[in-house]
């Protein structure tokens, strides 16, 4: 699946995430570069709390934000 408002290479995100899940990915532009190791230090947050917390206090990131959750917003 592609993933929604970022270019090839950065973090992916499945189009079955939340409208108001963001991430560094969709604002920065940055090649992956095959040559360095991935790391986990995706920055996630939500647009209802600007925190990495939901409404409901639960963590937000790719797989967390889905249909399951009353915040949720389909995109």
């Amino acid at each position: 699946m592609e993933p929604i408002g970022e270019r090839p290479g950065v973090t992916r995100v499945s189009a079955k995430r939340c409208e108001k899940l963001r991430w560094k990915g969709m604002f920065i532009e940055a090649p992956w570069d095959p040559t360095v190791q991935r790391s986990n230090d995706q920055a996630f947050w939500c647009q209802h709390t600007f925190k990495p917390l939901g409404p409901d206090g639960k963590f937000v990131d790719e797989f967390e934000c889905s249909p399951a959750r009353k915040c949720y917003e389909e995109l």
